[in-house]
């Protein structure tokens, strides 16, 4: 499955470790689960939600739906700089920043027009949004690289 998925890319060499550390834990993070999983594998699970909320919608989006506390409220930004990714340390301190001044109403219950509308509201995001798009590729590709060099602490790799 790895020789497969490194030969399609490196997000599809990313995924395939997250798709079986989810696995690993039914599909579901929850305290019970995060117990069952060492630093790095937590680490790559919050990046995948980063990467996955910030590449649809941004920041305010990953606030929105609720991922705000697991990915500020926990050493995933020190974590990212122990792996060499000081730049996306860096944003992600930045934007626990923001996170700390606005998730009170970032977090509330709203109508679709009114999520829109969050987006012009809170302008300041906006080029962190941009710096993370822009940037992504170089990150899963220093993020692939890790995990590479680092694959027993990721999962069990049988021949």
């Amino acid at each position: 499955m790895l020789r497969k998925a490194a030969g399609e890319g490196m997000d599809a060499f990313v995924g395939a470790f997250v798709s079986a550390i989810k696995e690993a834990i039914g599909g579901q993070l929850t305290a019970e689960t995060l117990g069952e999983l060492n630093s790095d594998q937590i680490t790559l699970l919050a990046w995948d939600v980063l990467h996955e909320e910030v590449m649809d919608g941004g920041f305010v989006q990953l606030i929105h739906n609720g991922y705000g506390a697991f990915i500020f409220k926990n050493p995933f930004a020190k974590a990212l700089k122990l792996w060499g990714l000081r730049d996306l340390s860096k944003l992600v301190y930045d934007a626990h920043s923001l996170y700390t001044k606005y998730h009170e109403p970032l977090e509330r219950d709203c109508t679709d027009e009114e999520f829109m509308a969050l987006f012009e509201q809170y302008p300041e995001f906006d080029d962190m949004d941009d710096t993370f798009v822009e940037r992504e590729e170089e990150w899963m590709e220093a993020i692939a690289r890790y995990v590479d060099e680092h694959i027993e602490r990721f999962a069990a790799v049988k021949e």
